[in-house]
């Protein structure tokens, strides 16, 4: 449907959360809103703070740019803009604006009458993205366990982290993440396909033959695997493997640390399966 023709549905008073009327307006084609202004300072001193950070050196290399974590001297503490507070402060801009960000959606989904799942799984990002900043540092007792802002040094933090608990391969909450992952790619995979060769006609068809009904679609699927989920089932399934996916990605990162000390290795989990009565 084109925006314009959308707009008159799209644009009607009310379903606010906080503001009223006051707040009740567009840009352009974009409802904004009191969570779009929040949204907006949120975004605007984080980035500010980043650019200060990084104009403080020592270097303006895209890729070795980095906002590091307080030490973990300053502990749970507020430490001192060049050596930690930066960082504090771009984490409770980005919190602001993704949950206002999430708000907004809320007010939109009041406005369209539709029901509350794309904020909802926006709030799995939120939580694991707060997993990683706050949850686990709270956690650990350091603000230092944090990942930094930056491409390489990222990394370098998910590699380390990864191997100084036991290596992130054995697991489990990773393993079955990972499974999650792999799954939705597969299944949106299958999903896409399917849709694509219900819409475009073959090669053995001619360009005015009519496109393919959900009938089709189902029937594609229950000759190849023997059943179909349907239409409304496949979105469903897909929404369900990626929140797990990234709610059990979140599991994985607070229990290496919190419950498995450094240097403890993930093998040895895996022994409860030797020790089952059935090899004695």
């Amino acid at each position: 449907m084109a925006m314009l023709s959308f707009e008159r549905k799209y644009r009607v008073r009310g379903g606010t959360l906080i503001g009223g009327d006051l707040f009740d307006f567009w840009v352009g084609p974009f409802y904004v809103g009191f969570f779009g202004v929040t949204t907006i300072l949120f975004v605007l001193v984080g980035v500010a703070m980043i650019l200060y950070g990084v104009s403080q050196g020592p270097t303006w290399s895209l890729f070795r740019l980095s906002i590091n974590p307080p030490d973990a001297k300053y502990g749970l503490a507020f430490a001192p803009l060049k050596e930690g507070g930066i960082w504090q402060i771009v984490t409770v801009c980005a919190l602001g604006s993704f949950v206002s960000w999430a708000l907004r959606e809320v007010e939109i989904c009041r406005k369209l009458g539709i029901g509350y799942h794309v904020p909802f799984a926006f709030g799995f990002a939120i939580l694991a993205y707060a997993t990683l900043v706050v949850i686990r540092p709270v956690l650990m007792g350091s603000w230092s366990y944090g990942f930094p802002y930056g491409i390489m040094s990222h990394l370098d933090w998910v590699s380390n982290t990864g191997y100084a608990y036991g290596n992130f391969h054995y697991n489990p909450a990773h393993m079955i993440a990972i499974t999650f992952f792999f799954t939705t790619c597969f299944a949106l995979a299958l999903h896409g396909g399917v849709i694509l060769s219900a819409v475009n006609p073959g090669r053995h068809e001619t360009e005015d033959e009519p496109v393919k009904t959900p009938d089709h679609e189902n029937t594609f699927f229950r000759d190849t695997i023997g059943y179909s989920i349907g239409t409304l089932g496949i979105h469903r399934l897909g929404l369900f493997l990626a929140l797990s996916a990234v709610l059990f990605s979140a599991i994985c990162i607070v229990i290496s640390g919190p419950l498995w000390a450094e240097g403890s290795v993930w093998a040895d989990w895996w022994d409860w399966w030797l020790k089952l009565p059935i090899w004695a």
